[in-house]
């Protein structure tokens, strides 16, 4: 009698990608499903793991990304092959230009027909076509050989200057199968990713002494800095030498807007006379004019804590780099200027500082009373301004042109990582994603403050917003344009949509609420209500066609033909 062999536990490559995500402490993923992905997306949701479908990859992208923001851990997000990876690249060229660390996982078709480009279901070369836009590209051929893709692609985001990664796996690799035993063994856990980088007691004491000698420091903040989590420490770093910050956009709430220290309210005058400025996770690009005149004087010198060593000196002479992480380069700045005692600003500068904040302050408060019919930026966001000025907790995100730019200004932020917006791209699209994540990641509620054009990139997405009952409200500022609205009778132009547009018709089509508001004390009662529902939201609110500006605040880089016919 013959004895028959016991057959093997089998897994696939399915199963693996699902362990290497556990195992790494990853359990959330955005993604939209299909071929050849479907069974994927199903069976992380059936074994743990969250999954949230949308409507578009680049919405589902942009959630991964912000999540990565947010989390410090690489976001992912899932996509089919081609056409859908392809949606999903654009996220992660935005993430990778925002330091944001984010794996994009796709399916692909059979390598051998593409490589032989014979004309397979969704043909594309997609990790040769993302490595223009990732930090790294990286193909799984193997199913034993997923444990270790998915670790380098985890070590890729989260090292140095954090950034977005491609992981093709192809569909032949996902249905695979492998013996358990083998497969747990290909399996990696990842150790220290994002490692301390420490930087040299020698930079230090040059940027502590080039401090030191200033007459007008002035410290700027970058999105960078936020991510860190460092809060504690450059809280104290600022208090203790009492030197005047200005916050980039999502930097805003590290300290919060109202503290005495903050100099938004006087940008220009304190970028204009500075004569040492340290940067803090900020990159002297041309959200900062590239450190060059006529916004920045000539003779202004740099300090500059980065990451990443290339960075330096790539628009200004950096007088003195701090090479290294944020957390360890700021924890030894303070720790040396708490022994030294010899850094502090001086108080005819900040006299002068204050006066011009007073006198800017005073004006705003000025156009901030009026109360046009119907309503302006100014008046509408005044009015969001002071329902959350007592609700900290609340994200918010933020995107359009004459949108952005207004609400950065009026609406203070007073909680780090609460303020999300278009970022370095100055880019649209990002809203319902950015929301969706803020909502999913923080379990806080979100406002999105929408351009009526920006909304229009990711609106689909409400649906998504609905189907996971998230505490999201939506809020469009809608003057009936991408700048402003048309006029009456006139054709549609480049830039103008349908006049009186109801946008909160769309979420009650989801079984969200909508609010159709045309003055202030509508849109205070409306906000009000949204946020103590806690459910989905969209408050349509109609403002003055003709306000706002083309280009917003950043006229000068959207060229105007010089002919005149």
């Amino acid at each position: 009698m013959t004895g028959t062999t016991p057959q093997a536990e089998l897994t696939d490559g399915f199963h693996l990608v699902i362990d290497a995500l556990k195992l790494n402490g990853i359990d959330t993923i955005y993604g939209v499903a299909g071929i050849p992905i479907t069974d994927l997306a199903r069976l992380a949701q059936a074994e743990g793991l969250r999954y949230f479908g949308f409507r578009h990859e680049q919405s589902a992208g942009n959630a991964a990304a912000i999540a990565g923001y947010l989390t410090k851990k690489p976001g992912i997000c899932l996509t089919v092959s081609a056409p859908g990876f392809l949606n999903g690249l654009v996220a992660l060229a935005n993430a990778t230009t925002n330091c944001f660390p984010m794996i994009l996982i796709s399916g692909s078709s059979d390598r051998a027909i593409v490589d032989l480009s014979q004309g397979d279901y969704e043909e594309l070369d997609q990790m040769n076509a993302a490595k223009p836009f990732a930090k790294a590209a990286f193909r799984v051929n193997r199913p034993q050989d997923i444990g270790i893709g998915i670790a380098r692609a985890i070590h890729a985001a989260l090292s140095g200057r954090p950034g977005g990664v491609y992981l093709d796996l192809t569909a032949a690799v996902l249905s695979a199968t492998l013996d358990v035993t083998a497969a747990n063994k290909s399996l990696v856990k990842v150790v220290d990713a994002a490692p301390s980088q420490i930087p040299s007691p020698e930079a230090v004491a040059r940027a502590l002494s080039l401090l030191a000698s200033a007459k007008r420091p002035l410290i700027v903040l970058g999105k960078g800095a936020a991510y860190a989590q460092a809060d504690k420490d450059i809280r104290s770093f600022i208090e203790a030498t009492g030197i005047p910050f200005l916050p980039m956009s999502m930097a805003k709430g590290l300290l919060p807007d109202s503290h005495p220290q903050s100099v938004a309210a006087a940008r220009s005058f304190a970028i204009g006379e500075a004569d040492v400025v340290m940067l803090i996770g900020a990159r002297l690009n041309w959200l900062l004019s590239h450190g060059k005149s006529p916004l920045w004087p000539e003779s202004t010198q740099f300090i500059q804590l980065d990451i990443a060593p290339t960075e330096i000196d790539s628009n200004q002479p950096i007088a003195a780099p701090v090479v290294g992480d944020i957390q360890s380069s700021i924890s030894a700045l303070l720790a040396a200027t708490l022994k030294s005692g010899k850094i502090h600003a001086g108080a005819d500068w900040l006299k002068a500082i204050e006066q011009h904040k007073q006198k800017n302050i005073e004006r705003m408060a000025a156009r901030l009373k009026a109360e046009p019919n119907p309503m302006n930026f100014s008046s509408a966001l005044r009015a969001v301004r002071d329902v959350l000025v007592n609700k900290p907790e609340i994200n918010i995100v933020n995107e359009g042109a004459n949108t952005l730019d207004f609400a950065r200004n009026i609406i203070d932020m007073y909680e780090p990582r609460k303020r999300l917006d278009s970022g370095t791209w100055g880019v649209m699209g990002i809203g319902m994603g950015y929301a969706i994540a803020a909502a999913v990641e923080t379990g806080k509620p979100v406002i999105a403050i929408e351009g009526d054009s920006a909304f229009g990139f990711s609106g689909m997405e409400i649906e998504t917003i609905c189907r996971y009952h998230l505490p999201v409200v939506i809020l469009v500022l809608n003057n009936g344009g991408i700048y402003h609205g048309d006029k009456a009778g006139s054709l549609p132009s480049p830039t103008g949509f349908i006049a009186n547009a109801r946008y909160d018709k769309l979420i009650e089509a989801f079984g969200g609420t909508g609010y159709h508001v045309t003055d202030t004390a509508g849109l205070t009662n409306a906000l009000i209500d949204a946020l103590a529902a806690g459910r989905p939201a969209l408050i349509d609110c109609v403002i003055d066609p003709t306000a706002g500006t083309e280009s917003g605040h950043i006229q000068n880089l959207n060229p105007k033909s010089a002919l005149v016919n």
